[in-house]
C-alpha cells in the first residue's frame, strides 16, 4: 500500500499548510512532494485534496485518514528512537503520555518536573485529547500510559483508579452565589445553567439529582466540553457544574468555586496498554502521577473547606501543599 514517505509528506503537508511549505520541511522539491502526494492518493482510491486555484486542502476523508496516519507515523518515529538507542546502548526514557487537557496542566506538570530532575535524559510527548474511549484508544493509539476520568473499561487496558475528586459549583466572583460556603440543588438550579453534554458524569449527576429532588434543569447554554463550559461561566453567562481540575486549568481569574451540596464524584485513573510489557520507566512516572493527582486533590479539598476566595488563591494552595498519600476514594 502507501510507504512512509507518502506518509511524510501528507504530515509535513497538513503541519506546513501548503505543499511549498511540505518540501521546505522535507528538504525535497515541490515536484517531488506533490508527485508523493498524488501517488499517496491514487493508491488509497479517494480523494485526500480539495483542488481550487492550485491550492490543496484535505477532504474530510483526507482528514480522517490523517488522523490515523499521524499515529502510524508516530510509532514510526518512536520506533526510529528506540533503534538509536540500542545501538548507542541508552535505555529508552521516552514516553508517549495520552490525557485530558486540564490534567496536563494541573498534574502532569508537577510530575514531569520530579521526573526529568531524576532521569536527566528522560523525554515525553504529551498527546492531549477532549474525550478518550476505550474503542478509539485501543484501536487507534500507540502510548505508554494514560491519564483520565473513568469510567474508562476494555480487556485490551489495565485501569488503575488513582483519586476521586467531587463536582464544584463555578461561578464569577461578583456572582449572588459566592456568597454562599456551599451551594444547593435549589439555589444552583434557581440562576442561569450553563451545562456539559447529556452524555457527561457532571450531567447524569445533575439529572439524578434533580429527579431524587422533584425538581427539573432548565439550562440556559451548553457545550461539548468543561473546558468551554468554564469559559462561558467566565463571561458572565451563568453558573455550572466542573470538575475542579478543569476550574484549576483555567486562566480566567475572575471564577470561583465553591462546593456542591450533592455528592457527583470525578474519579481520575491511569491506563496502560495491556498488550506491551510495562517498562520500569512506565511505573516510576506512573507513581508520581498518581502522587500529583492525590496531592492536589487533597489540597482542593482543603481550600475549599477554608471557602479559598479565588481559583488563583486554590493553585497557590495546590502548588505548595506538602506531599502525602491518600487511598482512592
Amino acid at each position: 500500500m502507501h510507504n512512509l514517505r507518502s506518509l511524510d509528506a501528507l504530515r509535513a503537508f497538513v503541519d506546513g499548510g501548503s505543499v511549498s511549505q511540505a518540501a521546505i520541511r522535507l528538504g525535497r522539491t515541490q515536484p517531488q512532494v506533490g508527485r508523493l502526494l498524488a501517488a499517496l492518493e491514487a493508491d488509497l482510491g479517494f480523494r485526500l485534496f480539495h483542488r481550487e486555484n492550485r491550492r490543496l486542502t484535505l477532504t474530510a476523508e483526507g482528514l480522517r485518514f490523517y488522523r490515523q496516519a499521524e499515529r502510524v507515523l508516530a510509532g514510526h518515529d518512536g520506533l526510529q528512537r528506540l533503534a538509536a538507542g540500542i545501538r548507542e546502548g541508552r535505555s529508552d526514557r521516552h514516553l508517549r503520555v495520552l490525557t485530558a487537557p486540564q490534567v496536563a496542566s494541573v498534574v502532569l506538570g508537577p510530575a514531569l518536573r520530579a521526573m526529568a530532575a531524576r532521569v536527566p535524559d528522560f523525554t515525553a510527548l504529551i498527546d492531549t485529547r477532549i474525550r478518550l474511549d476505550a474503542e478509539t484508544v485501543v484501536e487507534q493509539e500507540h502510548f505508554d500510559l494514560g491519564v483520565t476520568v473513568l469510567p474508562l473499561a476494555h480487556p485490551k487496558l489495565k485501569v488503575e483508579p488513582v483519586c476521586a475528586l467531587e463536582a464544584v459549583v463555578v461561578m464569577r466572583r461578583d456572582h449572588p452565589l459566592a456568597q454562599l460556603r456551599q451551594i444547593g440543588l435549589a439555589d444552583l438550579l434557581a440562576h442561569d445553567l450553563v451545562v456539559t453534554h447529556e452524555r457527561s458524569l457532571l450531567r447524569q449527576g445533575l439529572e439524578r439529582h434533580s429527579r431524587e429532588a422533584g425538581l427539573t434543569p432548565r439550562p440556559r447554554f451548553e457545550a461539548s466540553n468543561g473546558v468551554v463550559v468554564c469559559q462561558l461561566v467566565a463571561q458572565g453567562l451563568g453558573v455550572a457544574l466542573a470538575d475542579p481540575f478543569v476550574v484549576l486549568s483555567n486562566p480566567a481569574p475572575q471564577l470561583v468555586m465553591r462546593p456542591f451540596a450533592c455528592s457527583i464524584p470525578v474519579p481520575y485513573g491511569l491506563f496502560f496498554p495491556a498488550w506491551q510489557p510495562r517498562p520500569g520507566i512506565v511505573d516510576d512516572f506512573a507513581a508520581l502521577v498518581a502522587e500529583t493527582a492525590r496531592r492536589e486533590a487533597a489540597s482542593l479539598r482543603r481550600s475549599l473547606r477554608r471557602r479559598a476566595p479565588d481559583i488563583a488563591g486554590m493553585r497557590g494552595a495546590a502548588e505548595t501543599a506538602a506531599p502525602q498519600e491518600e487511598p482512592y476514594e
